[in-house]
C-alpha cells in the first residue's frame, strides 16, 4: 500500500503505525502537506473550527475513510457531500471517556457544592461556611448513554446515589440496568436531581433542552452538559435560569466559543467550562492507540471500528 495518510500528529510521536502508506502531517496549516487527491486514510485535526477540518475534503477524491478524533463527528459530517459514495466515517469512541467521565463528576461535584463561590470568597479574603447540597442521596438522569455516559455512570457508582436512570435512542438493558428509549424522558424528568447530557448532536437532538424540557424538570435540579452546545436551546436555558428553577453545568455552548458579551455568562447558578472534556493528558495515549489500530485494520484489510456512516447510503 503507497497511499497516503493525513495525521494531526506527527507520525514519528505515533509507535506502531503500520508499514506501508506514506505518513503526512497536517494539523490545519494553511498549506497542505501533499496533494489531498492522494489522501486515501484521512485524520481530521482535533479541537479545530469545523471549516478549517473540512477544507481539503472537496479535493479528496480519493479518500476511503474520514477517522476523528473526537466521539462527536457533526464537525465534519457538512463536509461529506463533497466525497464519492463508500467512503466510511468513524469516530473516536474509546479515546475521550475517561476525561469526559471525570469533568462530568467534576461540574456535579462543584455545582452542588459550591465551589465557584469558594473561589470567590477566597478571592475576597472571607471564610463562606454553610450548607450545601450533596451528590449522596440524590436520583440522576443520563441522557445519551453510548460509551461516554456508561463511563460517566461508572464514576457515579461509589456516590450512594438514591438511583440512575438512563435514556437512550432505543430502549436495551445493560448490566447496570434498564436504558430508557428516548420516547420515555418526559417521564422522568420531574424525578431527576441531576440531569447529564452526553448525547451526540443530531437532527433528533438539536435543541431538545427547550422549553418544554426545562419546565419538565424538577424545581432546584441541576442540568449538566457535556454533549455539544446545540442540544440546548440557549435562550430557553436563559429564562429557566433566571427563574431560579434550575441550575446548570456547562462545557459546551451554544453559540461556541461563548462571545464575551454574551448573557449566558452573568446568568445567575451557571458553571461554564469552556469545551475541556476531552483535550486532557489522557487523550494522546488513547488517540494513539485508536490510529495504530485503525490503520492496522485498514492496511490489513479488516472491519474498521467505530463507522458512524458510508457515504453514499441512506445514514449520509
Amino acid at each position: 500500500m503507497t497511499a497516503d495518510v493525513w495525521l494531526p500528529i506527527p507520525p514519528q510521536e505515533i509507535e506502531g503505525l503500520p508499514e506501508g502508506p506514506h505518513y503526512r502531517f497536517w494539523n490545519g496549516a494553511e498549506d497542505f502537506p501533499a496533494d489531498p487527491a492522494e489522501c486515501a486514510f484521512y485524520v481530521v485535526p482535533y479541537m479545530k473550527p469545523p471549516a478549517l477540518g473540512q477544507r481539503p475534503l472537496p479535493r479528496m477524491t480519493n479518500v476511503e475513510v474520514v477517522q476523528t478524533l473526537s466521539a462527536g463527528t457533526d464537525h465534519v459530517e457538512p463536509g461529506l457531500r463533497h466525497l464519492r459514495p463508500g467512503v466510511r466515517l468513524c469516530n473516536a469512541r474509546g479515546v475521550h471517556e475517561a476525561s469526559t467521565a471525570e469533568l462530568t463528576l467534576t461540574l456535579i461535584l462543584a455545582s452542588l457544592r459550591g465551589v465557584p463561590d469558594f473561589v470567590r470568597a477566597q478571592e475576597r479574603g472571607e471564610w463562606l461556611g454553610g450548607f450545601r447540597p450533596a451528590l449522596a442521596d440524590k436520583n440522576v438522569l443520563i441522557v445519551g448513554y453510548g460509551s461516554i455516559g456508561a463511563a460517566i455512570e461508572d464514576r457515579l457508582a461509589p456516590f450512594e446515589l438514591a438511583r440512575v436512570a438512563r435514556v437512550a435512542r432505543s430502549e436495551r438493558t445493560t448490566a447496570r440496568g434498564v436504558v430508557h428509549p428516548l420516547t420515555e424522558l418526559p417521564a422522568l424528568l420531574p424525578e431527576a436531581d441531576v440531569v447529564i447530557l452526553s448525547t451526540p448532536l443530531t437532527d433528533a437532538t438539536r435543541h431538545l433542552v427547550d422549553a418544554d424540557f426545562l419546565a419538565r424538570m424538577k424545581d432546584g435540579a441541576l442540568l449538566v452538559n457535556v454533549a455539544r452546545g446545540g442540544v440546548v436551546d440557549t435562550k430557553a436555558l436563559l429564562a429557566a435560569l433566571e427563574s431560579g428553577r434550575v441550575t446548570a453545568a456547562l462545557d459546551v455552548t451554544d453559540p461556541e466559543p461563548l462571545p464575551q458579551d454574551h448573557p449566558l455568562w452573568q446568568a445567575p447558578g451557571v458553571l461554564i467550562s469552556p469545551h475541556v472534556g476531552g483535550p486532557t493528558s489522557a487523550f494522546l495515549p488513547r488517540a494513539k492507540r485508536l490510529l495504530v489500530d485503525q490503520l492496522s485494520r485498514y492496511v490489513n484489510r479488516e472491519p474498521l471500528r467505530n463507522v458512524i456512516l458510508t457515504t453514499g447510503t441512506t445514514h449520509a
